[in-house]
């Protein structure tokens, strides 16, 4: 049995969250400053109703992969403040590369529901955005997204068109040189690109303390010359505010923002894994679902001003619910995924020697083979 020590246990809880961070709701549900002339209660409404549903969507994603009729999934529960608040901020046409975790974003900037569910059912066609988006692929290698965004963005700049792009990506990734070269790149030829971390404590199994010897993430803007904000993650207010402020920020040709957002995940970091091994998940998630967690701070403000009762709130459920699975049975009635798949879409010309492999994988997959 892992035993967990009192500083252990609490040490991104409280280390991390008591650095200066922007807040606008307290996990109260009480505003901490004036939202005139920049959210109404029928916005406060929108973000609310997003949220809820992107978390039913994740928790029947999870419930999916436990009953054989999806493969791992990376779920995000905890996390929808960060990942609705900052895709609302967008406009329609600006660029999105998000991590294989922000299926909540996509969903929000315009993705289908159904193609999500085909993403992690292994179809090459979940990957696909709707006509007149812009969302790019789930990214699994980490970090490699951001580079891509500044040379999306810097693109934008050039052709003079108004568009922003936003990466998506964890506390983890900040390791990466990845990292340090997208926002070097970005600080130079001031891009219009918001690097938007979600500082989730954990790398996996490796905690912040133990990536890095700098407090926070947002400081390490710095020396690239570059705004740093950190942000409440679980107050969509501010993750909304702050969002919108670095597009128009870049667009205006100031340059790149660098966003902490401070949240975490009440579940595995994927279904394949088991958190308990490494981190005391279930009071860190208790802690967190008590005292911050992101719909249940909005819902206290939204019924302190008369815009939410359990009738609206059990009316949408009843209809996202179903939303949700017409969904799914439309990814369910696809056929199955060709394995052989996997060879396409990667060289404009196959090499001989993937194209042997693409043979042989053919040719295992046309025999009777059973695998134990």
């Amino acid at each position: 049995m892992m035993v967990y020590s009192e500083n252990q246990r609490k040490s991104f809880d409280e280390t991390t969250i008591s650095a200066d961070m922007y807040q606008v709701l307290s996990e109260q549900g009480d505003l901490l400053s004036s939202l005139d002339g920049k959210i109404d209660d029928s916005l406060m409404l929108h973000m609310y109703e997003k949220m809820l549903l992107v978390r039913l969507f994740d928790r029947k994603s999870v419930n999916l992969q436990r009953q054989g009729r999806m493969g791992t999934y990376a779920p995000f529960e905890g996390q929808e403040a960060s990942q609705v608040g900052s895709a609302l901020a967008l406009s329609p046409g600006d660029w999105m590369f998000p991590t294989y975790r922000d299926h909540a974003a996509a969903i929000v900037h315009g993705q289908d529901l159904y193609r999500i569910f085909l993403y992690w059912m292994g179809h090459v066609e979940g990957s696909i955005c709707p006509e007149g988006k812009r969302i790019m692929p789930p990214c699994v290698p980490i970090a490699t997204q951001m580079v891509h965004a500044v040379g999306t963005a810097w693109a934008s700049k050039r052709k003079g068109e108004k568009t922003a792009s936003i990466a998506y990506f964890g506390d983890g990734a900040t390791s990466e040189g990845d990292f340090h070269e997208a926002l070097n790149f970005a600080g130079v030829f001031k891009t219009p690109t918001i690097f938007f971390c979600q500082n989730n404590g954990y790398a996996i199994s490796v905690p912040f303390e133990k990536q890095s010897a700098s407090k926070t993430i947002a400081q390490r803007a710095a020396a690239y010359d570059i705004p740093g904000i950190r942000v409440d993650g679980n107050d969509i207010f501010a993750v909304y505010l702050m969002v919108k402020e670095a597009v128009e920020r870049g667009l205006r040709g100031e340059g790149p923002t660098l966003i902490e957002a401070i949240t975490f995940r009440y579940g595995a970091h994927t279904t394949a894994d088991d958190p308990k091994k490494y981190r005391d998940q279930e009071t860190l998630s208790q802690e967190w679902r008590e005292k911050r967690d992101p719909l249940a701070r909005l819902q206290k403000l939204l019924q302190k001003r008369g815009i939410w009762n359990e009738k609206l709130e059990e009316q949408w459920l009843a209809q996202m619910n179903e939303q949700i699975d017409l969904h799914l049975e439309k990814a369910e009635r696809y056929p199955k995924a060709d394995p052989v798949g996997m060879f396409e879409h990667v060289y404009a010309e196959m090499p001989w020697n993937i194209r042997e492999q693409q043979e042989e994988c053919r040719s295992f997959f046309k025999k009777d083979v059973k695998i134990s």
